[in-house]
């Protein structure tokens, strides 16, 4: 006998969810950085969320990407404009970082995804 009734959940409900096989596609590969600061936020990411980043994959303008600037990691998007690569906030606030010629851009993976907490 039944009681009560059926969830309206019930329909949506996907089983068991692995997070490592839904967000990391290259085990050996991926870390994981907090995030620190708001110069991303325009991008979805904010102080304190949990950044999955795939240093395997070949940073491309646009991706988001984890830089070591002075010593420092750093959270913009690629940006490369004729010869010159740009390091851009997407937080007004905050300024471009641009790479000239003489200057080398460590790069320690992409970003491929976020994990937000709301508790």
């Amino acid at each position: 006998m039944t009681t009560g009734f059926a969830s309206p959940a019930d329909d949506y409900l996907e089983g068991r969810l692995s997070l490592d096989a839904l967000l990391i596609q290259n085990k050996e590969a991926t870390f994981f950085v907090r995030a620190k600061g708001d110069s991303m936020i325009g991008a979805g990411i904010s102080d304190g969320d949990l950044l999955v980043v795939d240093k395997s994959l070949t940073p491309a303008s646009g991706n988001i990407i984890i830089a070591v600037i002075d010593g420092d990691l750093t959270v913009r998007r690629l940006i490369q404009r004729g010869g010159n690569v740009i390091l851009q906030p997407e937080n007004p606030g905050f300024k471009e970082i641009e790479f000239k010629d003489e200057q080398v851009l460590q790069v320690w993976g992409v970003v491929t995804s976020i994990i937000k907490r709301f508790v």
